[in-house]
Parts: C-alpha cells; structure tokens; sequence
C-alpha cells in the first residue's frame, strides 16, 4: 500500500501543472482508500494547492473521526470552517460536536447550541441551509424541561429560531413556514393569528427573494475547485455568474435592515472566494466594499489574505498601499512599498517609480532625491526611473534646472534608447529650447542605427515643420530618406520625393490637405512601389484612418482600415495576390449543360424548368445538392414560364425598353387550376423566342429602334381589343371557383379592381404577358399601358 502512495505522490510531483483538476481528483480518490497516515500527506499537499477545497477538508476530516482521533479533528476543523463556508463541511462539523458531547449531560447540550450557533451566525444564509435550520429545532425541541419556565424558555427558543429561518431565502422555506404554522397552533391559537399575521408578508418577501436567488445560484458550479484564470469558457461564465449573484445581494432585495443585507453579501464574497481564490479583481472588490461601508481595518484585513494568497500580485499590493496612505497609516504603506522593492536584484522598474513618488508624497523632495541617487546605481535601473523623476521635478518641483540635469546624466546611459531621446525632446519642447532640441536630435542620430532611429527622425520632421523654415522643413526630410533608404529593398527609390511628403508637411491636427479617397489612394500608391513608408505619412495616415472611421461604419463598405495597410516601420513589396484556381464566373454563354429552349407550348413548364436549371450546380456536375430546383419545383408553372423568358442581359443594368418588348412578344401560359379549360392565346406580335435565354445563345432576336415602334403599334391595336373583350373577360374571371391560395385571392380582387380602373391604364387578361396574374399566380394578368 505504502508504494502505491510514493507512486502517487511520484506522479503528482510529475504534473506540469500543479493546478491540474484531473490529477487532483485521482489523488484524492486514492486517498480515500488508504489508512489515514498514509492519507494524511496527500491531504495535506492537495490542501496546500486548493486552500478552500471543501470537499478535500471533508474527506480529510471524516478520515480523522473515521479513528476518533478528536485532537486532528478539532485542528483541521480550526483550519478550514471559516474558509469554507460549504453546509456539507459544517454538517460534518456539527455532527462531530454532537458526537463528542453526547455523553456530559446538560453541559454537552449546551456546548451543542453554542455550536449550532456559531454555525448558522456563519453558514444560515446558504440557500442550502434549510436542513441545519430543521435539525437545529428537532435538537432544541428535544431538551428536556423539568418545570413549566425551563418549558416556557424552550418554546421561546424555539420560536426564536423559526422566526430567523422563515425569512431566510432558502430551499425549505415552505416547509419551514408550513412546520412553523403547525408550532404556533400548537401552543395557542389565539397567539398564533397574531404572530402569523406578522410574519406573513416577510415570509412571502423571503420567497420571492429566493426564487430570484435561485436563478442566481443555479448559473454556479459548486464543485468547481479554485485555479488560476486561464480564459476558458467555463471560467468566465462561472466568474460571470458570481459577479450576478453578488450585484444581487448588494441590491438588498428583501428590503431588509443594513446590517442583516451586509452580512449576507460578506457570506456571499466569501463563498465566492472560495471558487475564485486566485482572481485578484474578487479580493479588490472585496476589500473596496469594506472601505466603503466604513469598515477599513477589515479592508486591510481582507487585503492580507488577498496577498497570502497572490503574493506575487503587485496589483494587490499597490492598491493595499494606496489604502493605507489615505487612512494616514504612512509607515504600513511603506512596508508594503519595501516589500515591492525586495532585493537589488528582482526589483522591478516600476517598484522604483512608485517608491520615488510615494516618497516625493509622504517624505517630501530629499528624501525622494536620496533614493533616486540610490535606485540609479541598481542594475536593472532603466531609463524610466530617469524620466520619472526629471518630470517629478519638474512638474512637482517646478525645477527646471534639475530636470535637466537629470535628462543629461539619462543621456549618457541611454543614448541608445529611442524612446529616452524622444522623452527627452519633449521635455525641451516644453522649455521651448529649440537650439538644444536640435543638438539633441543631431547626437541621437549620429549614434542610433538606421532601422531604431524612425521614430526619432519622424519627431525631428515634425520639429521643423513646427519650429523651422522651409529650408530646414525639406533638408530634414531629404536627410530622413536619405538615412532610412539604406533600410529598404529597393534603395535610391525610396529618394524620390512624393505627394505624401507635402500631405504631411502641411495637415494640422486633424485637417487634412486631402480628403479620404485621396489618401486612401496615396497609401496604395505607398505601398506598391516603394516598401519604406515615410514615417511621417505613417502617422498622418494612422490619424487620418481616425477621421474616416467618423465618416463610415465600422467594417463598413465606405471605411478604410489604414493600420492594417502600414506598418510601424516597414511594409513588404511583395503584393499577395487571390487564390482563384477555384473561383467560378458565372456566364450563361458558357454553360453547356443547360439545354435550348424549345418553342413554348401551351403549358411551358417542361422547357422553363430545363432552362432555369442551377447553372453553377451544372458545373460541378451534379455532385452537390440542387437546392435552386428543389424551389423550382415549388414555383407556379405561369412563373417559371415567365422568368424563362426573360432576355439576357448584358452588363450590369439591362436596357428597359428591350426586357418589355421581349416579355410583351412571350407566350406565358395561364394556370390550370379552376374549370377555365381554355388555352392561352398567343400575342400578335411575333413567335416565342427559339432558344433559352439563359444559354446566351446569339441567335436570340434582339428587337431594334425599329421594331420597338411595330410593337408600340401593335400594342395599340390589342388594347383596342382587349377593351372590347372586357366584359367578357370579367364575368369569365368571375365564373372560377374561389383559390385557397390566399395570394391568389388578393390577386384576383387587384385584378377585379383594375378593370374598373381605365383610367389608370390597367386592363385584364387572360394571356400570359406581364404583370398582377399570370407571373405570378398563373390565372390573371394584366398588361401595363
């Protein structure tokens, strides 16, 4: 048994991730089947890994009573009650003190309610904690009493206790209230109304709050053991679901008193830590609704624990500092500074930054000075402790002179730093010393490579178009390409001056010598034929992306996403073009596997179907789903028919004229539904097209100028006509039975309507030429005057 432990505990040291809920999880099942010394070591370092694991506690300590060891039970039990506030743990707790004091007599009985106390001061607000609330009555019902006051007292006692649990939102909440009901019945009636009367509305309160709550808890997995963030889903939902619940209860929703509300959301921020221990925003805001409420030494307290738990978190520790200075509490703060600067070594940068100005704040200017003359000599001392507290002294000091000093001794450590340079220049800039800016500029470049000094020779172009002429404007900037042309590919074409140079030299803020096609257009011409972009257009094109996303939607059709299109520094010349082995054109000329279209019979539904075909389903050939057929097939023939005769068109807007004059010259045929056993009549006005339309054959007629007018004519003479006809053509519409189709209906009734309306210049027909019926519906169709 003992190998199997070392093969455990060989392989639980083997785990790349000591957090690993799997391992976890094998470990402690082992442990439940070993003797309780060899158990006790893996309980111990799956505890030392997940602190606030009830259910590792539980196992732990059961293991403990399992030998009536009461010593180790009553240690662990110290350990973990008030850091695990799980009811399963507390019941084991409670079942633990019944057992150890079930044989002193009164005196046990009474260590047992101190218990039960203590435990529902801790864990009754649970929406699990109905059972306690029930066993803690059973238990107080079941005192003996000797004399009626010790049986008055008792009744009291017991009361006491229904009252507290029918106005806690938990799961047995009726049950309490039906249980307590049959209590106060019991011993009066007469007091009974009254105080159920009193009691009625903040029960029916405490119900609705715990179904509210109930939504809330149910989002939760209280299995869930306590790791790191990683970013998965689960973790953010879980994360999200307790900042609901606790948004809940800081609402105070049941309405009750401040005191009562704020316990229940300290009940619930501790639950919570228990699932994220190792989220550092859940013990900020921890610690935070403490300070508000007025509680800041339990904040600290709470700030404590947040960093015996991240002690690695700087966060925690500033934020903790940050609340001790404002309580006036100046020498914890600076422990906790100190703790941030730890040894020379692993001191971070920053720990330097913020020791100097809580100082400068706390201590004032010398003391400040002194540590930065310390903190200088240490040697991961950067450059940002130089600016840090050459602008602490200038800004704060209003000493100019030590400022600069500070800026000249940074300059002989980092003149290889870009980024020190530029600070550097900002400075003077406030100075307003332009002969020193330029003398800086001139000895960060002699010194800087050609591929680290882009920014600075971006701000030196953009000093001179502030502070020089247009001499130095256009030296400057020849001197620029000139130097960053031994960083590209394509060399002495990086020399020649562009239109983009001029953009830059004369924008202001945010106007802009250009509009947004302009330069959207530039910076395409940027990137094709020369690879270095000019730093400045870099920037004017980044802040002109600005101006153009106010002009059009994100992601939109109109807007122009130049950061994608430019780089910081350099943007390939190699143009990435579209993979089109696969793409396909859709040209009906080309498809071959669609079939002519015959002259169109009577009903023209077998040629319209076969013309209408899915072209791009044709060239695959057939080896995907024709899901365009399948909506043929639902569609009316007089439809299909229809759209089978319309022309080609060429380009992307058709020529109106020519799409009616082929729909008027087309035989649709009219539905077949009803008894109208009629067929249709052809136009006078020439034959069906020959050939499918969709196969872009040539040899389909194309009317001319000329023709145009014969049909113009011709549609003269049939309107004559069909005005003779009407009459007849009504009462024939008439006659037909009734569709189901309720489009149909509504047709019918708009083509009922139309006859009567000449003067609107729409008349009815039973051909198959366009409009309301026939492309539609198959029945009736009107041609348009």
């Amino acid at each position: 048994m003992s190998s199997t432990v070392d093969k455990t505990m060989g392989d639980s040291k083997a785990m790349d991730d000591k957090y690993n809920v799997e391992a976890a999880e094998v470990l402690a099942n082992e442990a439940q089947h070993l003797p309780i010394t060899e158990a006790a070591p893996i309980y111990e370092q799956l505890l030392t890994l997940f602190p606030t694991a009830a259910k590792y506690w539980k196992q732990y300590v059961e293991a403990h009573m399992a030998v009536n060891n009461d010593d180790a039970t009553k240690q662990i039990f110290s350990r973990c009650l008030l850091n695990c506030l799980q009811i399963p743990l507390w019941r084991c707790y409670i079942r633990f003190i019944k057992m150890a004091n079930e044989s002193k007599g009164l005196e046990g009985q009474e260590e047992t309610r101190k218990a039960f106390d203590f435990m529902l001061n801790y864990v009754g607000a649970d929406i699990a904690s109905g059972p306690i609330w029930m066993e803690y009555i059973t238990f107080l019902k079941s005192l003996p009493a000797l004399s009626t006051q010790e049986e008055s007292q008792r009744m009291t006692a017991v009361r006491k206790v229904y009252q507290k649990a029918i106005v806690t939102p938990t799961h047995h909440i009726e049950q309490l209230w039906r249980d307590y009901e049959n209590f106060e019945n019991s011993v009066s009636r007469q007091l009974a109304k009254g105080l159920l009367s009193e009691y009625q509305p903040k029960f029916n309160s405490a119900r609705a709050v715990y179904r509210e709550r109930k939504k809330y808890v149910d989002e939760i997995d209280w299995n869930m053991l306590a790791v790191p963030p990683s970013g998965s889903y689960k973790e953010e939902v879980q994360w999200m679901g307790w900042k609901r619940l606790l948004a809940f209860e800081k609402g105070n929703p049941q309405r009750i008193d401040s005191a009562s509300s704020n316990k229940r959301i300290i009940f619930t921020y501790e639950q919570c830590l228990m699932y994220l221990y190792h989220y550092p925003d859940i013990w900020y805001d921890y610690a935070t609704w403490h300070a508000k409420s007025g509680s800041v030494d339990t904040a600290v307290k709470v700030f404590q624990r947040a960093l015996k738990a991240l002690p690695d978190s700087e966060m925690l520790r500033y934020a903790y500092a940050e609340l001790e200075e404002s309580r006036g509490a100046i020498q914890p703060a600076k422990k906790i500074y100190e703790s941030l600067l730890g040894d020379d070594v692993n001191t971070t940068t920053l720990a330097h930054i913020q020791f100097i100005r809580f100082l400068r704040r706390t201590e004032g200017v010398e003391a400040a000075r002194k540590y930065f003359l310390d903190a200088r000599k240490s040697p991961n001392c950067t450059y940002h402790v130089y600016v840090a507290y050459a602008m602490m002294a200038f800004c704060l000091d209003k000493d100019r002179e030590i400022a600069h000093n500070v800026f000249e001794a940074g300059l002989k450590r980092f003149m290889h730093e870009p980024l020190y340079i530029l600070e550097y220049a900002d400075f003077l800039t406030r100075l307003n010393d332009d002969r020193n800016i330029r003398a800086l500029f001139e000895r960060a470049l002699s010194s800087l490579p050609p591929e680290e000094s882009v920014e600075v020779w971006k701000r030196f172009a953009q000093f001179e178009q502030t502070y020089g002429d247009l001499a130095s404007m256009l030296k400057v900037e020849q001197r620029r390409k000139e130097a960053l042309s031994r960083t590209g590919e394509e060399g002495a074409s990086a020399l020649v001056g562009s239109l983009q140079d001029v953009v830059s030299r004369y924008s202001f803020m945010d106007l802009w010598p250009c509009s947004s096609k302009d330069l959207d257009h530039l910076a395409r011409q940027e990137i094709i034929p020369r690879p270095v972009f000019s730093p400045s257009f870099q920037w004017l094109a980044k802040n002109m992306n600005k101006k153009v996303e106010k002009l059009a939607l994100p992601n939109g059709p109109g807007s122009v996403d130049y950061t994608g299109l430019i780089s910081n520094s350099t943007v390939s010349a190699k143009v990435v073009n579209p993979d089109v082995s696969k793409m396909v054109i859709y040209d009906p000329r080309q498809k071959s596997g669609i079939e002519t279209l015959p002259s169109t019979t009577s009903s023209g539904v077998p040629a319209a179907y076969s013309n209408l075909s899915n072209p791009v389903a044709a060239i695959v050939g057939g080896g995907m789903t024709n899901a365009f057929d399948e909506i043929l097939k639902a569609t009316p023939p007089a439809l299909v028919a229809f759209l089978a005769s319309l022309p080609v068109v060429e380009g992307p807007t058709p020529d109106v004229d020519v799409v009616l004059s082929i729909c008027l010259q087309s035989d649709i045929p009219a539905g077949q539904t009803g008894k109208l056993g009629t067929s249709s009549v052809q136009l006078s006005g020439g034959p069906a097209p020959t050939t499918s339309v969709l196969s872009g054959s040539k040899s389909h007629p194309i009317p001319s100028a000329a023709s145009f007018k014969t049909t113009r004519d011709r549609q003269a003479g049939k309107r004559k006509d069909l005005d003779r006809q009407e009459d007849d053509e009504t009462a024939t519409v008439q006659s037909q039975p009734l569709p189901r189709d309720v489009f149909r209906m509504r047709q019918i009734q708009k083509s009922r309507g139309g006859t009567t309306t000449k003067a609107r210049g729409v008349t009815t027909s039973q051909t198959g030429s366009a409009s309301y019926g026939s492309a539609l519906s198959g029945d009736l169709s009107g041609s348009t005057g």
